[in-house]
């Protein structure tokens, strides 16, 4: 699904090249801008800001792997980013969940962590782990270290965290180590990997340059995911806003090259919108939808893997605006063969909340829209000519074999969608899918499994003695 032509998508990728080459980026790490300069870029000191000359910028796009994997601790949970696959996941670090039942809301914990990471792992259409939530009740100097304990600890899925400061980073990376055995270990199956996300606009800080250098340097694979705000940190326009999120992408995914060539990194992109009426954010608006759906073919020129953004709901609980939002951004993101969708499940409120039970309900949401990609199969036996010839006119194909064969490949079979005919829901209690993801919430976190084995919780706790429990 393109919702531009070529002519357009080349258009606004010419225009995001003059702004890199014109209007350039401001790097905000001296060693990195004199680097960059040193490499052929022109640079304006007085004000920080580095222009990109366009053949540099060609070859270390150039040098970006158009294919790599995002590992999971279990195999079956790798993820292979440039395939062609579609693959969807949670998103976040917020601050506040929604206690659905209690109908309040009150600050994430570290528990949340472990409670969204077990989530995730025990629902099958949720494909990876972000970390979901800050922990308020840990100091900063250890969130890090213990919100990646606390994810590795639920689920084999392949996690994805943000991490503010190096000192954070080189504590992940040390962790993440440590579980897979070593260094190298690590390198080979990296299960982790890590946002490092340009300032919009156009501006890159010290750390975040840190964070890439070091992530890229220790083969933790990178998402580069600027965030603009049409009509805020960004034009209002739907293709000036296009225009500017690319050139960020690129400038961060050459600079990613320039430290380390063929390190893995992915295109991003978390664009949304304002509500100028009333200068609200609006991440579940159509054009946010529309936006980061072109981003997967701007990507695609340049041969990257996209980690996009879909499945966001301005809505403050689970209601109905929660689920055309939801449905419309998730939908078209699939459609457009994004790699890596994250913020598809969990959220609400402008990307400021998570709940347990939207978790549940958007997983059957994702059921729904895999199944839509995975399209109609059309062959001689899903065909049944011979099966429509032996019932004849008149007849019915319940007890058939062609039936039985077929029943469960052909169709998704939801477990919060009400279909029993009234009477038999009014018997049943008057179950909804909110009623239905509660009673599944509880059942997936009475007793998660904790998945790293005795042994190795031991030695990690010994190396890290920082690691404290929810």
């Amino acid at each position: 699904m393109q919702l531009i032509s070529e002519a357009q998508l080349s258009a606004i990728d010419k225009t995001a090249q003059r702004i890199l080459e014109r209007v350039g980026v401001k790097i905000l790490d001296p060693d990195v801008r004199d680097r960059l300069h040193a490499a052929g870029n022109p640079l304006d000191t007085a004000k920080g800001v580095v222009r990109f000359d366009p053949s540099w910028l060609e070859d270390h796009l150039a040098r970006a792997p158009s294919r790599f994997i995002l590992y999971g601790r279990n195999r079956r949970h790798d993820l292979e980013m440039g395939s062609g696959r579609v693959y969807f996941g949670n998103g976040g670090r917020v601050f506040q969940i929604h206690e659905m039942t209690e109908s309040r809301v009150r600050p994430t914990l570290l528990k949340d962590v472990a409670h969204t990471a077990a989530l995730v792992d025990a629902l099958d259409h949720i494909r990876f782990y972000i970390i979901a939530c800050q922990a308020y009740d840990l100091a900063p100097a250890h969130y890090h270290l213990n919100d990646f304990y606390q994810s590795f600890g639920h689920t084999t899925k392949h996690v994805m965290g943000g991490v503010d400061t190096l000192k954070g980073m080189r504590q992940m990376v040390a962790l993440a180590a440590a579980i897979a055995g070593g260094p190298q270990a690590l390198r080979d199956r990296p299960f982790v990997s890590v946002m490092a996300n340009p300032i919009s606009p156009l501006t890159l800080d010290a750390e975040t340059l840190r964070i890439m250098a070091f992530g890229a340097q220790n083969g933790i694979p990178l998402a580069v995911a600027p965030a603009p705000i049409a009509g805020a940190t960004a034009p209002a326009s739907l293709a000036g806003t296009l225009a500017q999120l690319h050139a960020e992408t690129l400038a961060g995914v050459a600079l990613v090259q320039f430290m380390t060539p063929g390190a893995p990194v992915m295109y991003g992109a978390v664009a949304s919108t304002m509500d100028l009426r009333g200068m609200d954010l609006a991440m579940g608006s159509v054009e946010s939808a529309m936006i980061n759906t072109a981003c997967v073919a701007l990507a695609r020129r340049y041969h990257l893997p996209i980690y996009a953004t879909a499945g966001l709901s301005d809505a403050k609980i689970t209601d109905i605006q929660a689920g055309f939002e939801k449905g419309v951004s998730n939908l078209l993101l699939g459609r457009a063969g994004a790699d890596f969708i994250h913020l598809a499940a969990g959220m609400l409120d402008s990307g400021n909340a998570i709940a347990y039970e939207q978790y549940v309900i958007d997983n059957e949401l994702l059921g729904m829209i895999e199944r839509i990609l995975r399209g109609i199969e059309v062959n001689e036996k899903t065909l049944g000519f011979d099966t429509i010839a032996q019932v004849g006119p008149g007849g019915n194909y319940i007890l058939a074999d062609h039936t039985v064969d077929h029943m469960l490949s052909e169709f998704f079979y939801p477990r919060l969608a009400v279909r029993e005919q009234f009477d038999r829901w009014v018997d049943l209690g008057r179950p909804t899918p909110l009623t239905k993801a509660k009673a599944l919430v509880d059942q997936h976190l009475k007793e998660p499994p904790f998945r790293l084995d005795p042994d190795t919780v031991d030695r990690l706790r010994k190396q890290f003695p920082q690691i404290v429990d929810p």
